[in-house]
């Protein structure tokens, strides 16, 4: 099934897969080029995803985070936005096929630009998704503020101080800068923000555990930056356990192996795992029609051009694509799409494929933030932390925002947060905490009631 609305042209067809930093990055550069932009997408939105812990824990809305795609390039006349989960790409025949509700939609396209992003790796486990929601989507961030303002609701209402405790215990999985950043920011919450709150408990008797695999916090960002970190997490009275690993996860808790072999269990009611990245499974896709491959988070290996072997009309960037010396962040898929979109506008205008320059990326460095005037920043050699590299944090997240408006909102909640211990996005709902958990029992009782109608089925034909 074709697109509906849309009418034939003899444009060069551009098909943009992702609405993410890559994707949307270069349907935005190819603004006034000869094309037909269709961006696909499974999100009606472009997420922030580096801000996804501020809505976990009541900084910011998801709008402010995430504004729509539709909205953001309603003035760009060649690009149209098509709603829609990309489940196959057909390389021989260059067309992309999407869902939408259950029907099939097939695009043709010239140019291919996948930019579909990753979601979080359990390392195999998927099951512990259930109970250790990830950090990738908005879905995933009000799951968790839902949780974690539940567990506190929870413990106020509870007798028992062996439940309590268990309640008022947040366990995050993953030093990483998104780790680090929700740590810090649940430490905050129940220090400052909800003091006073409750009368039959003290949130900032919480207990905020944070589990690193590897030898020190912030292992991308070298010794020196995650020591700094750690220390400044310690000091806020979150507890560090490295070259630890997560074998386990359940309702009430989890199990840690620790370099020494020892196992212990944590009894922590609300878990957040920020601990790995799978590429989109579209990497599998491409490998299975070309000479491409895969690396083990599903990432694709791609020639020096961004493009893979035997199709250099078929670009793969950001986080789906596995470049030596490109870390998987915004600036990676940035620059990404705004190279492949430049080859494509190059060509059109009748520069020679064989002429390609190789992609190359330009480190602006890396930084996090560990709390409330405080983060650590890496450009180039320079190593610092403090308020003045939180300062930095804040001016490069503004930057990178979509919209004045959206910066301008986000900028107003910044100031309330961080000027005073009051945050402005502090409601949940039943829904909000619970949806993945009741999708699991729809699907059972789907799976149930279709076996019986199977079985219904059989012993009218037997009869």
């Amino acid at each position: 099934m074709s697109h509906p609305g849309t009418t034939p042209s003899d444009k060069h067809k551009v098909v943009i897969i992702g609405s993410g930093f890559g994707g949307l990055t270069a349907a935005q550069k190819l603004k006034r080029a000869n094309v037909d932009i269709k961006l696909v997408a499974k999100t009606t939105h472009h997420l922030f995803q580096p801000l996804l812990y501020q809505v976990a824990t009541g900084i910011l809305s998801e709008g402010e985070i995430a504004p729509p795609t539709r909205i953001i390039l309603r003035r760009q006349r060649n690009a149209q936005v098509v709603l829609g989960e990309v489940t196959h790409v057909d390389l021989a025949n260059q067309t992309v096929d999407s869902v939408l509700l259950g029907h099939t939609y097939r695009t043709p396209y010239d140019s291919l630009i996948i930019a579909a992003g990753a979601g979080q790796s359990y390392f195999g486990n998927d099951q512990f998704a259930e109970w250790a929601p990830g950090m990738k989507t908005i879905d995933d961030a009000l799951e968790l503020r839902g949780r974690i303002l539940g567990a506190f609701e929870q413990a106020e209402r509870s007798s028992d101080p062996v439940r309590r405790e268990k309640l008022l215990t947040f366990v995050v999985v993953g030093a990483g800068p998104t780790g680090v950043e929700m740590a810090g920011q649940i430490a905050e919450l129940a220090e400052h923000t909800l003091k006073g709150a409750f009368r039959h408990i003290d949130p900032a008797q919480a207990r905020v555990i944070l589990i690193e695999g590897a030898g020190l916090v912030l292992p991308p960002m070298g010794a020196k930056l995650g020591g700094k970190a750690q220390r400044r997490l310690e000091k806020m009275g979150v507890e560090i356990q490295l070259n630890a690993m997560v074998t386990d996860v359940d309702r009430n808790g989890l199990m840690v192996k620790y370099q020494d072999g020892t196992t212990k269990r944590i009894e922590a009611a609300t878990k957040v795992w920020s601990a790995g990245v799978a590429a989109s499974p579209l990497g599998a896709d491409l490998a299975r029609q070309s000479d491409t491959e895969i690396d083990r988070a599903g990432r694709v290996k791609v020639l020096p051009d961004l493009t893979i072997p035997g199709h250099p009309n078929v670009w793969v960037v950001g986080d789906m694509a596995s470049v030596e010396g490109v870390p998987g962040q915004a600036q990676g898929a940035i620059q990404g799409g705004r190279y492949a979109a430049n080859l494509i506008k190059a060509e059109l205008k009748g520069a020679d494929r064989a002429s390609r320059t190789p992609f190359k990326y330009f480190n602006k460095g890396s930084m996090a933030a560990v709390s409330k005037h405080s983060a650590v920043a890496q450009v180039g050699k320079l190593e610092f932390g403090g308020y003045l590299a939180w300062l930095a944090w804040l001016f490069l997240h503004l930057i990178y925002l979509v919209g004045f408006q959206t910066k301008l909102i986000t900028l107003l909640s910044w100031a309330r947060s961080f000027l005073s211990p009051g945050r402005g996005q502090l409601t949940i709902t039943e829904q909000q905490a619970y949806a993945r958990t009741l999708i699991d029992q729809l699907e059972e009782i789907a799976a149930v009631e279709a076996e019986k109608a199977e079985k219904a089925e059989q012993a009218d034909k037997a009869g």
